[in-house]
């Protein structure tokens, strides 16, 4: 009795299928790195199922589910291949109740010193004023009140002035501006789409690994530095130290980002 090949078996590797469908789809190495911004070493060297320049596991996933989407392949079936290939998918570790979306403080806003000044000039200007109309009646005042007491009529009652409000600080323009100065704070919220995210500490621990959901958001928080890896930069809206990185990506496009505490531009 002869044993047969299991269909897992008969299936080309990661590499090889990628390869096929690239060529069926008549796409070149240099397409597919210029739509995917995947490299092109990186490129050739995953059809050769080398995956030692990706630079990790997680990267070697993200980089599959780009470049299979890019040529036409589901990606669930290759990332399923690799995890089996390289010892199951890395079990994502939960991030610490500070590395989620925690309760931002808000800033205290300095004193409104020109309103403050504004408010002084007129409640000066409103007691002078008064002090002048009530001495100018005294006389004709005392001639009322004699007046008066003969006549059995009440005297005048004088208005008593009011003191203008203070003027209201205006509210913050917004909670995530309070973000702390001694730490780096970043934020995502998947605004166009669903994408695959992971975000690690400066000790290369691993916070999240896997999917954002449309309309859902994450908050991760280290001392030094956060590494980000976006598998659709394009549908995602960030913030970095309470500040939006207004960088254009495109839909569809990866990236690797790291950033520190301060201003994500400076840096």
């Amino acid at each position: 009795m002869s044993i047969g090949n299991s269909p897992e078996d008969d299936r080309p590797s990661i590499g090889r299928a990628i390869q096929q469908a690239r060529i069926a789809a008549g796409l070149t190495v240099d397409e597919v790195s210029s739509s995917t911004r995947v490299r092109i070493p990186i490129v050739h060297a995953i059809e050769q199922d080398d995956f030692s320049r990706c630079g990790g596991d997680v990267y070697a996933r993200g980089h599959i589910r780009t470049l299979a989407r890019a040529v036409g392949l589901e990606p669930a079936e290759l990332i399923a291949q690799y995890d089996d290939d390289h010892g199951g998918r890395p079990s994502p570790t939960p991030a610490a109740p500070m590395f989620e979306a925690e309760r931002i403080r808000p800033e205290r806003r300095r004193p409104n010193w020109t309103a403050a000044m504004v408010a002084a000039i007129v409640a000066v200007v409103g007691f002078v004023g008064f002090t002048l109309f009530s001495g100018g009646d005294d006389g004709n005042g005392s001639a009322n009140v004699a007046e008066g007491s003969t006549s059995g009529t009440k005297p005048t009652t004088k208005p008593t002035p009011t003191k203008p409000a203070d003027p209201k600080p205006n509210p913050s323009d917004s909670a995530i501006a309070a973000a702390p100065q001694d730490k780096v704070t970043v934020k995502l919220t998947a605004k166009d789409g669903k994408s695959w995210i992971s975000a690690k500490d400066h000790n290369g621990r691993l916070l999240f690994d896997g999917l954002l959901l449309q309309g859902q958001s994450k908050t991760f928080t280290d001392n030094e530095k956060i590494d980000l890896v976006l598998g659709d930069a394009g549908a995602m809206d960030l913030f970095v130290n309470g500040k939006a990185v207004k960088d254009e990506f495109q839909p569809g496009q990866v990236e690797r980002l790291t950033y520190t505490k301060g201003d994500p531009e400076v840096g």
